[in-house]
């Protein structure tokens, strides 16, 4: 897998800068100084962010503008606060309701164990191949506060590859220009693949899987192959990937066409 690791190499040295991290999410975290306001932004921020690029960078900063600092407010928040704060919110799906119980979910996560990494690593066991079983249980955690399905945490036991969450902790767990490295104390050779249809359709297009849904057991699938490339790091190029397509404007369906790449 020598070429194949060369190529990716060469991707993440041109693309995993800061330069190119707008309009990414992560871009609304770095405002903040403290790790702890750091962390809940991230948290929030990864959780809005599906649907249009634009959309999602606009719900970010309307809800953390509104929540600031992050780690205060959310601690000390009540339900009334929050309904006179977010009155009338809606990002595509997530409803002004749905907004107020996952940030009652944190805020119950910060009164019992101080912070949502200190959540996390108490369902974390080293012998777990990777973070699979930690993320069921810290979703489980913030979706009691939810009366039916939530938009914002997908369970993982429904099949979903959740590439918000795993994206969230690729944000925490990874340091690098782009990555922010607060949760180092854990591997991340144990993190999956953030999956979403552009991920899967450059994956398809690399031949790295044929699957046709961009499901957890794709995500799976696809961090195994880029685990025997990177053992460490099998997300390490998640970010300069689909970077490309947003630099260059290539469609996914064409990455390795464009790129002359017959296939990894």
């Amino acid at each position: 897998m020598r070429r194949q690791k060369e190529l990716l190499e060469s991707l993440y040295e041109r693309f995993n800068k800061r330069e190119f991290a707008y309009p990414d999410p992560i871009t609304v975290v770095y405002r903040y100084n403290n790790p702890p306001d750091k962390e809940i932004a991230a948290f929030i921020a990864s959780s809005l962010a599906y649907g249009r690029v634009a959309q999602i960078i606009k719900s970010c900063n309307y809800v953390l503008k509104r929540l600031s600092p992050p780690y205060k407010t959310v601690k000390n928040c009540t339900e009334e606060s929050l309904r006179s704060r977010f009155s009338g919110f809606k990002h595509r799906f997530t409803t002004e309701e749905d907004l107020i119980r996952f940030i009652l979910g944190i805020r119950d996560v910060l009164d019992r164990y101080g912070s949502i990494h200190n959540l996390f690593i108490s369902n974390y066991k080293k012998t777990d191949k990777n973070y699979l079983a930690a993320q069921i249980k810290t979703v489980e955690t913030i979706n009691r506060f939810f009366h039916g399905n939530s938009t914002l945490l997908p369970d993982p036991k429904k099949g979903s590859a959740c590439k918000r969450i795993n994206m969230f902790l690729r944000w925490m767990i990874r340091k690098d220009e782009i990555d922010l490295g607060l949760w180092g104390d854990l591997p991340s050779s144990k993190l999956i693949v953030p999956l979403d249809i552009h991920m899967h359709n450059i994956c398809k297009s690399l031949k790295i899987t044929s699957s046709k849904s961009a499901n957890l057991k794709t995500a799976l699938e696809i961090t195994d192959y880029f685990a025997k490339i990177s053992p460490d790091d099998p997300v390490k190029y998640d970010f300069s990937l689909t970077r490309i397509g947003i630099k260059f404007g290539i469609k996914e369906e064409q990455f390795a066409e464009k790129l002359k790449i017959k296939s990894i």
